[in-house]
């Protein structure tokens, strides 16, 4: 964990979730987060690089009963809110953009290390399940450390 943990253990009234291209991972955790949060938490995506909508992101989210919606992938410069509590950063370079954007700014940024599923080959089965992993891994780190206990020490 990069930065100063909360210490008063709430859940974040805003959360930022970065990836690369908010193509996979970031809109991945955006749309788990909004289900798993409190009503009235502001929940928002975007990539380093602008990317391209991937179809096996609504697959994978359908299976648990979530939806993306119309969501399009989105870069920092287009987000319309530019304060968040937390930043949740999920790919090496979007870390470092993080870090640097946020040098003098009252947030917390976090670093949940999160596989890029779209190196998985093999069957059409063996790629879905790679995305499958991301969102599970996505679901229980969003579970555990920021929905209900908040962001926790540690995480």
């Amino acid at each position: 964990m990069t930065g100063t943990a909360f210490t008063d253990f709430r859940t974040p009234r805003s959360v930022l979730f970065m990836c690369r291209m908010n193509a996979i991972r970031s809109p991945m955790a955006e749309v788990i987060a909004r289900a798993a949060l409190p009503r009235g938490t502001y929940v928002a995506s975007a990539g380093v690089r602008h990317g391209e909508r991937d179809p096996f992101v609504d697959v994978v989210l359908e299976e648990i009963g979530l939806s993306i919606g119309r969501h399009q992938p989105r870069t920092l410069d287009e987000l319309e809110d530019d304060y968040f509590d937390v930043i949740v950063t999920l790919a090496p370079e979007a870390h470092h953009v993080a870090l640097e954007l946020t040098r003098s700014m009252a947030v917390e940024v976090v670093y949940w290390p999160t596989p890029d599923p779209t190196v998985a080959m093999g069957t059409r089965e063996q790629i879905v399940d790679a995305y499958r992993a991301v969102r599970d891994h996505l679901s229980a780190l969003i579970l555990s450390r920021l929905a209900g206990n908040g962001l926790r020490k540690g995480a």
